[in-house]
This record gives structure tokens, C-alpha cells and sequence, in this order.
């Protein structure tokens, strides 16, 4: 029996990365040996072992064979003569196909170690085709490692593009599809997610209604950018930085501007009433892909609410509170940071203004603060009851949020 770090664990720490995961492949064993030494298994395809202290992923080496379509189509084999060269051989990229033993020598037969230093993400073998949700991984990779200098090996780009063609992503399952969406959001860069996707032709059949936005002019005086997709990207990538690994924030960038992929031709490059135009398309986007209630609600509030926080300064207290009300702010200040964290994304991500001030953020924190603190013990004791309270309390919370605008400046 021999064991060795693999993938994810062995990449990170030849790049100088924290390792938060480490995975072992156990070469030259069978499933009676681990148990018998008190591992615990876990795996329902093939033989995955929890570490009876550390709690680390010990799989028996495996090998994979194609039978049908999608990323369930796969029948393995997993017994004590599978090598560790053909394990490794089954793995996506090369940067992920390095195995490293007890004593710290590494196992490179595909190149990954010449591939970290190159900055390259490239395939394995052919088989990379055999695998639809390589194709968000590698996207998913893009996202994380393009600080980094990484780019796409134009073979394996040119590997994904012919998985498009031949139809093999149109099998993704939904859940597949937001489990690797869901990690590249909470990327550093994951407007490399979308240019990856783009490139190969996978983003026009999993996420249409994005694929769209490219191409669809803006104004210049207010998106120097002009291109919708590329202000979506600068979008992505700011609110990555406003709100790190938050993937909730991410998805609301994602969607924020859906609408405008549906303006009218003869309007554009305005885009009059784009936020309440991309209700309907982000709500098609988030049943397909059976995104989580929470992050579906937010994303159609600041669909439909940003460009009411962008004017912040210029709308009545009786507004301010309606829009603090529809984001349930004053009993979750948690959710009002998100939606915020989203809108001063989208302002900042246009051409030259990526360090503008959002004072609107502190003003609209400071109003839900404000009328937080108006309570109903008072008017209870005044003598109110039932719906007069609640009217009573709305007014006070209106002076509230009036009394302190003038602390604060929309400049």
C-alpha cells in the first residue's frame, strides 16, 4: 500500500497558496485493508475513505471508462492494480494531476509542475472531453488563478469547443451547473468564468440571458465601457474585491442588468426601465438552474433596486423606508450590506471610475439605523393599538430618516 497527496493540495502548495483541502490516493489496496485500520467510508461510486483522525479524503486509486452521455455516463474500476499514473491520467488539468509522497517527491507524468510555472491551464489527455462539467471547471479555474497570470491552453480551449458542438453540455444537470458557478462567483476573477465560457460557445447554452448582454451598446457618458457584457465582467470583478469569496453578492452582480439584453433596438443605447425589464429573464435563469431561494430574492431586488440606491440622496425618506422595507433591512442589516455591496459593484464597474465613492451605501445604512430605532413601546404607551401603531411608527420613521439627510452628502 502507498499513499499520496494529490490534486488541489500539491498545486496550491507549489504556487505558495494556503491548502485547504488535502486529498490522498491510496496505490495497491483494497477496501478491507482501509477498514480494517478504522477508515470510514463514504463514497457511493467508488471506495472514498474519511481518515479515522485527521477526517481527510483517502480514495483508492481508479481508473474511468465512458458508457454514456453527461457527467453520470461513467463506470470506474478501483482495485489494488490500478497505478497511480493511470489515477492521474482520469484527472481534468495537468496542474491537478501531481501526486506527492510521504518524503515530499513528486509524481509529475503529465506536467503539471512545467504547467504551474508556464501559468497554463491545460488538459490531461482526451479524455477531458468525456466530462461536460470540465468545461465550468476550467472556467472555474480561470476565475481563481487569473490573478495569477493563468490562461487556457488553446488545445483544451479548443477540446471544450468541440464538447459544445458535439452537444455534451447541453446534458449538465442544474445543480452541477450553480455548484460551479456558485465556487467561480466567490473567485477572485470571476469575469474570467464568463470570457472562458464565452470563448468556447458554453455560456450561449447555459447562461443565455448573459451571453446576451454582450454586444448591447450603453451610453458613453455614463458606461465609457459601452459594451453591456464587458460592464457585467468589470461588475463581477468589483464586487469580488468590495465583498471576497461572497457568492451572493457575486450572483447579484451576475444578474443585476439582465433587462438590458431586452431594450428595444430603436431605444438603445438608452435603457429606460432595464431593471424591472430583467424581472422576467432572471427569474427563468434561476428556476433552470434551481439557484437557492435567498440568493434568487436578493438578486431580483437589486435587479429591480439599484438604480433607486444609485439616487439615493434624491429620493423622499417615504421612499428610502419603502425600499428598506422591501429588503426586510431594519430586521436584517445583513441583507441590506449585500444589496449595497452589489450596487456599489455596478458603480464602479465602468471604464475609469473602479475607485469611485458610494456615499449612498453609509447614507441608506445610516437610514435603516435611524428608522430601526423608532419603537413601539412608545406610541403602545401613548394609547395606540392595532393598526395605528404600525401607521404611527411609519411617520416617525420618515422623520427619522429626514432628520438626518442633511448629515449627509450625496458628493
Amino acid at each position: 500500500m502507498h499513499i499520496y497527496l494529490v490534486g488541489g493540495a500539491v498545486r496550491d502548495n507549489l504556487l505558495g497558496r494556503p491548502v485547504v483541502d488535502r486529498d490522498h490516493v491510496v496505490v495497491g489496496a483494497l477496501p478491507e485493508e482501509l477498514l480494517a485500520l478504522g477508515y470510514k467510508p463514504v463514497g457511493k461510486d467508488f471506495p472514498v475513505f474519511l481518515h479515522p483522525q485527521t477526517g481527510e479524503e483517502y480514495a483508492l486509486a481508479r481508473t474511468e471508462r465512458k458508457t454514456g452521455r453527461g457527467y453520470h455516463g461513467f463506470v470506474f474500476q478501483a482495485d489494488a492494480t490500478v497505478t497511480l499514473e493511470q489515477d492521474l491520467a482520469r484527472r481534468d488539468l495537468t496542474i491537478n494531476a501531481i501526486a506527492q509522497d510521504g518524503h515530499g517527491a513528486l509524481t509529475d507524468p503529465y506536467h503539471g509542475v512545467r504547467d504551474i510555472e508556464a501559468r497554463v491551464l491545460r488538459h490531461v489527455s482526451p479524455a477531458f472531453v468525456e466530462d461536460p462539467v470540465r468545461v465550468l471547471r476550467v472556467a472555474r479555474f480561470a476565475a481563481r488563478f487569473a490573478p495569477l497570470g493563468f490562461t487556457v491552453a488553446e488545445e483544451t480551449m479548443a477540446l471544450m469547443r468541440q464538447m459544445v458542438r458535439d452537444g455534451e453540455v447541453d446534458h449538465l444537470v442544474p445543480e452541477r451547473v450553480w455548484a460551479e458557478t456558485r465556487k467561480a462567483l466567490g473567485e477572485p476573477q470571476p469575469s474570467a468564468f464568463l470570457r472562458v465560457l464565452r470563448e468556447c460557445g458554453a455560456l450561449a447554452v447555459l447562461f443565455p440571458e448573459i451571453d446576451a448582454l454582450y454586444g448591447v451598446p450603453q451610453r458613453a457618458e455614463f458606461h465609457p465601457e459601452i459594451d453591456t457584457g464587458v460592464h457585467l465582467e468589470m461588475v463581477l470583478d468589483a464586487a469580488a474585491r468590495l465583498a471576497p469569496g461572497d457568492d451572493l453578492v457575486g450572483f447579484c452582480a451576475l444578474t443585476h442588468d439582465l433587462g438590458k439584453a431586452l431594450t428595444p433596438a430603436d431605444d438603445l443605447p438608452r435603457h429606460i426601465g432595464h431593471e424591472h425589464r430583467g424581472v422576467a429573464p432572471l427569474r427563468a435563469l434561476t428556476a433552470r438552474l434551481k439557484v437557492p431561494t435567498e440568493h434568487a430574492a436578493l438578486a431580483e431586488l437589486v435587479c429591480r433596486e439599484h438604480l433607486n440606491a444609485h439616487r439615493a440622496f434624491e429620493l423622499k425618506p417615504a421612499t428610502v423606508l419603502k425600499l428598506l422595507s422591501s429588503l426586510d433591512a431594519l430586521r436584517r442589516p445583513a441583507r441590506l450590506d449585500a444589496f449595497l455591496a452589489a450596487c456599489e459593484a455596478d458603480k464602479r464597474g465602468r471604464l475609469g471610475h473602479e475607485h469611485d465613492a458610494y456615499p449612498q451605501a453609509a447614507y441608506l445604512r445610516d437610514a435603516r439605523a435611524a428608522a430601526a430605532a423608532v419603537d413601539a413601546a412608545a406610541f403602545v404607551a401613548a394609547g395606540l393599538s392595532g393598526s395605528a401603531i404600525g401607521a404611527a411608527m411609519e411617520t416617525a420613521r420618515t422623520h427619522a430618516i429626514a432628520a438626518l439627510k442633511t448629515n449627509h452628502s450625496p458628493s
